[in-house]
């Protein structure tokens, strides 16, 4: 093990020690949570990184996860024509692309993959896996089976994953609330999986796989975080036990096409409207803290940059150090990680995309360790989504849902990190999902 991997071993404990500082009850803690918990993700980690029948099964769902992305553009070529061209690519006609459109080439393939999720749906094939997760977490980590339903169903899809409890919320402890609110933040759906392939695939040809294997690992980082800030002093309704997905399923497969679509464009839309107002309130922020920000400098004779960006990348600094990015990189990636918190993940993926393309000499695993930590919606949009959500569900609670929200999102960034941290320990240059 290299200098690096053991720093990111320990930066698993200190994570786990900073978020146990924010408890809720220190004296309380599920041992079964934290104990599987690592053992699921270090077994996972282990089996990714360092065996090879682990890089071979990646490299191989990394493949189909770009061929099925290269039937989503299709429909955005047929609309866009040479708009949706990727950087670089050239169209029947000789056409060249334009470079890099985030809203024509990127955005619409939420579309697509709403849509393919909700045929999955239809044909049982994403119930029945999630199940299958659910009843792991159940089992080994003893904890009720309607949050490990939730936390399974936040792999695949996003905010949706709460309607899978619905006749259970209502009865839920707030420690479950707080897991799901966490799981939720600190998870990413399948459908923005994929437009995050679609922003790094060209500099980052392996980021599919890294993708999926951080989608996985997060749910039990997830569980981990939520238990140790949150834990349970009540008594679950369905502790131990397990229990079924609660969705309508749709009369025929075209239905659920349509509306599976139709939910994508609601996201495509909700995203483009957040990056909207998110990217014009930072500039503004950055345009009004420059000008108190410019006379500090010139009196303390300092180069600090006084953007938001900036400011949140120092105080990810020393937490981007403890998961294990290289000295070197650390600031650069400290910025992009402390940014996702008010700009969004897209806005934070596409900035790792830019500093890749620039040409800074980025170490491959700064940039394995910074996708680990960035996949999830751990920012201050995404917890106005969730905690809004989940209190339409269950109006009566909304009182017990709102005070939970900013810790939930304080845990679900302690769990990206954790996700980080156990991705920069195997990391080593010979993997495959690195080349």
């Amino acid at each position: 093990m290299e200098l690096y991997n053991l720093v990111s071993f320990f930066g698993i404990f200190i994570i786990l020690l900073i978020s146990w500082g924010f408890s809720h009850n220190r004296k309380v803690i599920n041992w079964n949570v934290i104990g599987y918990g690592l053992a699921i993700e270090m077994l996972f980690a282990l089996f990714i990184f360092v065996l090879p029948e682990g890089a071979k099964f990646f490299e191989f769902i990394n493949t189909v996860v770009v061929k099925v992305l290269d039937s989503a553009k299709a429909g955005t070529e047929f609309l866009f024509g040479r708009l949706a061209l990727s950087p670089g690519a050239v169209n029947a006609q000789g056409e060249t692309s334009l470079g890099f459109i985030l809203a024509i080439q990127a955005l619409p393939t939420i579309i697509f993959f709403a849509a393919l999720v909700q045929i999955l749906y239809y044909y049982r094939v994403l119930p029945f896996i999630i199940k299958k997760f659910a009843f792991f977490f159940t089992k080994f980590m003893k904890v009720s089976g309607a949050e490990s339903l939730c936390v399974s169903s936040n792999i695949f899809v996003g905010i949706e994953a709460s309607l899978t409890i619905r006749p259970h919320l209502k009865n839920f402890t707030k420690s479950e609330f707080f897991t799901i609110l966490t799981a939720g933040m600190a998870t990413i759906a399948s459908s923005m999986l994929a437009l995050y392939v679609y922003i790094l695939h060209q500099e980052f040809p392996q980021i599919a796989g890294h993708l999926v294997s951080a989608s996985i690992l997060s749910a039990p980082a997830a569980l981990i975080i939520s238990k140790l800030m949150f834990p349970e002093t009540e008594l679950p309704k369905t502790l131990g036990v397990n229990i079924d997905p609660d969705y309508e399923k749709e009369s025929n497969v075209i239905e659920s096409t349509v509306n599976g679509a139709n939910s994508g464009l609601k996201l495509l839309l909700g995203i483009m409207a957040l990056l909207l107002a998110f990217l014009g309130i930072i500039a503004l922020i950055d345009l009004i803290i420059s000008f108190p920000g410019g006379w500090i400098n010139e009196l303390l004779r300092t180069n600090i940059d006084w953007s938001l960006k900036a400011l949140f990348g120092y105080l990810f600094y020393p937490l981007t150090l403890i998961i294990g990015v290289p000295l070197e990189d650390a600031f650069a990636i400290s910025k992009i990680i402390g940014e996702r918190l008010v700009a969004t993940e897209v806005q934070s993926y596409i900035d790792l995309k830019l500093l890749i393309a620039s040409g800074q000499e980025l170490s491959p695993r700064s940039i394995v360790i910074c996708t680990y930590a960035l996949c999830g919606f751990a920012h201050f949009a995404s917890l106005a989504i969730f905690v809004g959500g989940i209190v339409a569900i269950v109006p009566e609670r909304t009182k017990d849902i709102t005070a939970l929200g900013l810790k939930a999102l304080v845990a679900a960034t302690f769990a990206c990190l954790l996700t980080a941290s156990i991705a920069g320990t195997f990391f080593n240059n010979a993997s495959i999902l690195i080349q």
